[in-house]
């Protein structure tokens, strides 16, 4: 039997809360009980029937054919199954997930994998500002999953990661690890401003980065760890094993906290604090 598709009729009138599109929400329901859920959040009450086409299928494998910037909460809570996005997401795409797969195949918004704490997510695109950070009022983001953005990041990437592995094979905006608890982050391409901003442990990986005045040189990177974290992604991200695999300067900080956390910068490309 195929995937459960859901397919876009027109672009939305409003921002859409998806979160109710997950498979563990629709395994139990019949087709007029998932026709009639909620996906209201703003002006006016909508349901997935005045959305979506509904194709029947199996529910632990959900489609939604069509994006749009306007979908918010994609796999918020998810717990299994895997959902394919053919296209962009909103805010908040995977927040709280604890297990399974959510593939968007374009770009997601703000606060993608805030409050992650299992299971896998993987965004085509560009993502927003605050990947794996905590929400508004919280005080601990990412906590455990892998996080795969295949182009850029906003700022903020990795804000006070608890747990997990975030890869970003493009560049970042400012401040990525910035607060961070522990877990690791690996850029591809270029760290941003102020990478590693008031860390207190964890490990940050950057093909090209500018540390803080406040993270000191410590020596090569530890090979060993390298080649184990290596290994564990390169299924995922053949780029992230490529760079861990070159040679790395390390540096210690940041400082001006507790000062336990690492970076990793590809040698010939550290470049200065301006």
């Amino acid at each position: 039997m195929s995937a459960l598709r859901f397919s876009l009729r027109e672009t939305p009138p409003q921002r859409l809360d998806l979160s109710a599109l997950i498979p563990e929400r629709l395994a139990d329901l019949e087709m007029a009980e998932i026709l009639r859920l909620s996906v209201t959040t703003t002006r006016q009450p909508l349901c997935v029937g005045d959305v979506f086409t509904v194709h029947p299928g199996k529910a632990d494998e959900v489609v939604i054919a069509g994006g749009s910037a306007w979908f918010d909460e994609v796999g918020a809570g998810m717990t299994r199954g895997t959902l394919s996005v053919e296209g962009e997401v909103g805010a908040r795409a995977g927040r709280g997930m604890q297990g399974g797969r959510l593939l968007v195949r374009g770009d997601a918004g703000v606060f993608a994998a805030s409050g992650m704490r299992g299971g896998e997510i993987e965004i085509g695109g560009n993502v927003g500002a605050f990947l794996a950070a905590p929400g508004p009022g919280e005080r601990l983001g990412m906590a455990g999953g892998l996080v795969v953005v295949r182009g850029n990041a906003g700022a903020r990437a990795g804000d006070r990661l608890r747990r997990g592995v975030i890869v970003i094979e493009g560049d970042t905006g400012d401040e990525p690890a910035s607060r961070m608890l522990a877990g690791t982050l690996i850029v591809c391409g270029q760290a941003g401003a102020r990478a590693g901003y008031l860390m207190r442990r964890g490990t940050l990986v950057a093909a090209r980065a500018a540390p803080l005045p406040t993270f000191v040189p410590t020596g090569s990177a530890d090979q060993v760890f390298r080649a184990l974290l290596a290994r564990a992604i390169a299924a995922v991200s053949p780029d992230a094993a490529a760079l861990l695999g070159e040679t790395l300067a390390r540096f210690g900080g940041d400082v001006a906290t507790l000062g336990k956390g690492e970076m990793f910068i590809r040698v010939g490309q550290i470049a200065a604090t301006g």
